[in-house]
């Protein structure tokens, strides 16, 4: 048999979220079948991949993709859609995706902005959703005034129509983590639903892999060092590091000089306006492992957050004590190996108190470390693929 991965975005290099996600499934599937990936491009430098990643590939479709927001809110108007599939709507993928399809005996499709190119009679389909775009538009429209909140709104119905319509027509739909899966569920949707989670390569994040320069010397002194990680243009992220920069660490600071760092590519004016004495917004690093490898402390306070954070699988992959939000640490079967906090002040204590007691903290950190050694290698949370296509290592 051979597949056809269907990706939003191209996923390599597998250095953001939904990317390590599709990255290490696309190359899980390579290992067993032929597979064809037909994938957009976010910019010209990923429109042509290096042999290192297309290789494995029996055959690599990259198309451009420049809509607007604008455009793509224009289009969905005018024509009744959700903003998710106009964004994404391309004759030129269409047609792409059409020449593969009777080359193939299965589908992958990875996220709900590519269903809209399955066929209505074709090869079994297999669904990865991710996460419940729909509720993450209404946790959305939960926070908007005005006009943004009619958006809002009515992108969560539309899309969640879609999804449950979608759910109806294919073999299997996957999801991030069974509190994603139970979410869908209640929601309406009918079909076999099934969390299939993240993983995480505790080889490639392994503490005895940190640099020696510690960040490139970034730290100063000996002043903690509070790190975030993470795609700085996405609006969860940029609400986390906001409330962090503005409302915890004072508190932090109160009692102990700490320093906080904003680690990864594209922050928005909004972010690199936190930037100051004790703020500092990297952008785009060459390796995230030296940043997290300084960290006295990793944190995720993301007030809204779906599925599996890989931000925390790798921190505690990298034997980091992490303070995680409830939201952020919800789907992670951690064992009590990370703290969890949700208001501003829970949140500074538990920074805190691992800053002033660093032989816990390094404890709470190996600790983190052995759960996900057990619990999170990449083939055994992907090895439910095997069966739903049919597949054979």
């Amino acid at each position: 048999m051979s597949l056809l991965f269907l990706a939003h975005r191209i996923p390599f290099p597998p250095d953001r979220g939904d990317k390590i996600r599709g990255f290490h499934i696309l190359q899980y599937l390579a290992k067993r079948t032929p597979v064809h990936l037909v994938a957009f491009a976010d910019d010209a430098a990923d429109l042509d991949p290096p042999a290192a990643f297309t290789d494995m590939l029996a055959s690599c479709t990259i198309l451009p993709r420049g809509k607007s927001q604008k455009r793509a809110a224009v289009e969905a108007l005018a024509s009744g859609k959700p903003v998710s599939l106009t964004a994404f709507a391309s004759p030129a993928m269409q047609a792409a995706v059409d020449r593969i399809v009777p080359q193939v005996s299965g589908i992958y499709c990875f996220s709900g902005q590519m269903a809209q190119y399955l066929p209505a009679y074709g090869p079994p389909v297999v669904m990865d959703f991710v996460d419940v775009d729909s509720a993450k538009f209404a946790g959305f429209a939960a926070d908007a005034r005005g006009p943004m909140r009619w958006m809002m709104r009515r992108e969560a119905r539309l899309l969640g129509a879609f999804e449950r319509e979608i759910a109806a027509r294919v073999s299997a739909s996957l999801f991030v983590s069974e509190a994603e899966a139970a979410l869908f569920r209640d929601g309406g949707a009918n079909g076999q639903i099934l969390a299939v989670e993240n993983g995480i390569d505790s080889v490639t994040f392994d503490p005895a892999a940190a640099f020696a320069d510690r960040a490139g010397g970034t730290r100063s002194g000996e002043t903690p060092l509070i790190v975030f990680t993470g795609q700085m243009d996405y609006r969860p992220n940029i609400d986390a590091v906001t409330w962090f920069a503005r409302d915890i660490l004072p508190l932090v600071r109160h009692h102990r000089a700490a320093h906080f760092a904003i680690v990864g590519r594209a922050p928005p004016p909004a972010v690199q306006a936190l930037a100051g004495d004790h703020v500092i917004v990297t952008g785009a690093v060459d390796d995230v492992r030296g940043w997290v490898a300084a960290a006295d402390v990793c944190v995720a306070p993301l007030k809204l957050a779906r599925g599996i954070q890989n931000k925390v699988l790798e921190a505690m992959a990298m034997a980091r004590p992490v303070v995680a939000s409830a939201a952020a640490a919800e789907g992670i079967d951690h064992a009590d190996t990370i703290r969890v906090a949700s208001s501003t002040q829970a949140f500074a204590d538990q920074v805190l108190a691992l800053l002033d007691a660093p032989k816990t903290a390094t404890r709470l950190g190996s600790a983190a470390r052995a759960q996900v050694i057990a619990r999170y290698g990449w083939d055994a949370r992907l090895a439910p693929l095997d069966a739903l296509l049919g597949l054979t290592a």
